[in-house]
Protein backbone atom coordinates (compact mmCIF):
# COMPACT_ATOMS: atom_id res chain seq x y z
CA UNK A 1 0.00 0.00 0.00
CA UNK A 2 1.11 3.34 -0.96
CA UNK A 3 0.07 6.51 1.63
CA UNK A 4 0.01 10.19 -0.03
CA UNK A 5 0.96 12.64 2.47
CA UNK A 6 2.01 15.79 3.58
CA UNK A 7 4.02 15.99 6.66
CA UNK A 8 2.48 19.40 7.58
CA UNK A 9 -0.75 17.90 7.55
CA UNK A 10 -2.27 16.71 11.07
CA UNK A 11 -4.65 14.16 9.24
CA UNK A 12 -1.55 12.42 7.64
CA UNK A 13 0.78 12.13 10.48
CA UNK A 14 -2.14 10.49 12.52
CA UNK A 15 -2.37 7.80 9.89
CA UNK A 16 1.46 7.52 9.77
CA UNK A 17 1.08 6.78 13.21
CA UNK A 18 -1.95 4.04 13.00
CA UNK A 19 -0.28 2.52 9.87
CA UNK A 20 2.97 2.02 12.46
CA UNK A 21 0.97 0.79 15.05
CA UNK A 22 -1.33 -1.61 13.22
CA UNK A 23 2.30 -2.99 11.81
CA UNK A 24 1.39 -2.20 8.54
CA UNK A 25 3.68 -2.47 5.40
CA UNK A 26 3.54 0.92 3.10
CA UNK A 27 5.84 3.18 1.10
CA UNK A 28 5.19 6.71 1.73
CA UNK A 29 4.96 9.59 -1.11
CA UNK A 30 5.05 13.19 -0.48
CA UNK A 31 3.03 13.81 -3.24
CA UNK A 32 4.36 17.71 -2.85
CA UNK A 33 8.12 16.53 -3.64
CA UNK A 34 6.73 13.51 -5.68
CA UNK A 35 3.97 15.07 -7.69
CA UNK A 36 1.54 12.66 -9.23
CA UNK A 37 1.35 13.15 -13.24
CA UNK A 38 -2.00 13.81 -14.47
CA UNK A 39 -2.26 9.86 -15.13
CA UNK A 40 -1.66 8.44 -11.61
CA UNK A 41 -4.20 11.27 -10.36
CA UNK A 42 -6.72 9.15 -12.72
CA UNK A 43 -5.72 6.18 -11.61
CA UNK A 44 -6.11 7.17 -8.13
CA UNK A 45 -9.83 8.71 -8.58
CA UNK A 46 -10.87 5.27 -10.16
CA UNK A 47 -9.50 3.64 -7.21
CA UNK A 48 -11.69 5.82 -5.19
CA UNK A 49 -14.29 6.36 -7.72
CA UNK A 50 -14.96 9.82 -6.63
CA UNK A 51 -14.18 12.62 -9.34
CA UNK A 52 -11.20 15.25 -8.91
CA UNK A 53 -13.65 18.15 -7.71
CA UNK A 54 -14.05 15.72 -4.82
CA UNK A 55 -10.75 15.69 -3.89
CA UNK A 56 -9.82 18.96 -4.27
CA UNK A 57 -8.88 21.21 -1.37
CA UNK A 58 -11.22 24.32 -2.46
CA UNK A 59 -10.07 26.52 1.18
CA UNK A 60 -6.65 26.60 0.01
CA UNK A 61 -5.18 30.13 -1.50
CA UNK A 62 -4.59 28.64 -4.73
CA UNK A 63 -8.49 27.21 -4.89
CA UNK A 64 -9.22 30.74 -4.23
CA UNK A 65 -6.59 32.27 -6.86
CA UNK A 66 -8.04 30.23 -9.31
CA UNK A 67 -11.83 30.28 -7.98
CA UNK A 68 -12.43 27.24 -8.22
CA UNK A 69 -16.21 27.08 -6.04
CA UNK A 70 -17.26 29.13 -9.62
CA UNK A 71 -19.59 26.52 -10.74
CA UNK A 72 -19.91 28.10 -14.04
CA UNK A 73 -16.14 28.44 -14.55
CA UNK A 74 -15.21 25.39 -12.82
CA UNK A 75 -18.27 22.69 -14.03
CA UNK A 76 -18.34 19.61 -12.12
CA UNK A 77 -19.32 17.33 -15.23
CA UNK A 78 -17.45 15.28 -17.96
CA UNK A 79 -16.46 18.36 -19.66
CA UNK A 80 -14.21 19.60 -16.86
CA UNK A 81 -13.17 16.34 -15.86
CA UNK A 82 -9.75 16.47 -17.89
CA UNK A 83 -9.10 19.82 -16.82
CA UNK A 84 -9.90 19.25 -13.25
CA UNK A 85 -7.19 16.79 -13.42
CA UNK A 86 -4.43 18.74 -14.86
CA UNK A 87 -5.56 21.43 -12.67
CA UNK A 88 -4.42 18.96 -9.65
CA UNK A 89 -1.14 17.91 -11.18
CA UNK A 90 -0.32 21.39 -11.59
CA UNK A 91 -1.25 22.40 -7.94
CA UNK A 92 -0.37 18.82 -5.58
CA UNK A 93 -1.00 21.24 -2.67
CA UNK A 94 -4.96 21.01 -3.73
CA UNK A 95 -5.22 17.53 -3.51
CA UNK A 96 -6.65 16.14 -0.37
CA UNK A 97 -4.29 14.14 1.71
CA UNK A 98 -3.65 11.91 2.87
CA UNK A 99 -5.03 8.64 0.49
CA UNK A 100 -3.85 5.33 1.19
CA UNK A 101 -3.84 3.33 -1.90
CA UNK A 102 -4.92 -0.22 -0.20
CA UNK A 103 -3.61 -3.50 -1.58
CA UNK A 104 -7.25 -4.60 -2.93
CA UNK A 105 -5.98 -2.17 -5.77
CA UNK A 106 -9.21 0.42 -4.19
CA UNK A 107 -8.30 3.80 -2.58
CA UNK A 108 -9.28 6.07 0.15
CA UNK A 109 -9.27 9.44 2.01
CA UNK A 110 -7.63 8.52 5.56
CA UNK A 111 -8.68 11.58 7.08
CA UNK A 112 -10.30 9.40 10.01
CA UNK A 113 -8.86 6.63 11.78
CA UNK A 114 -12.20 4.30 10.57
CA UNK A 115 -10.47 5.16 7.25
CA UNK A 116 -7.45 3.75 7.86
CA UNK A 117 -8.93 0.70 8.96
CA UNK A 118 -10.90 0.52 6.56
CA UNK A 119 -7.87 0.95 4.06
CA UNK A 120 -6.00 -1.90 6.50
CA UNK A 121 -8.78 -4.28 6.50
CA UNK A 122 -8.93 -4.26 2.42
Amino acid sequence: MEIWINPACSKCRSALTLLDAEGADYTVRRYLDDVPSEDEIRAVLERLGLEPWDITRTQEQAAKDLDLTDREAWPRDASARARWIKTLAEHPKLIQRPIITADDGTAVVARTEEAVRDALAR
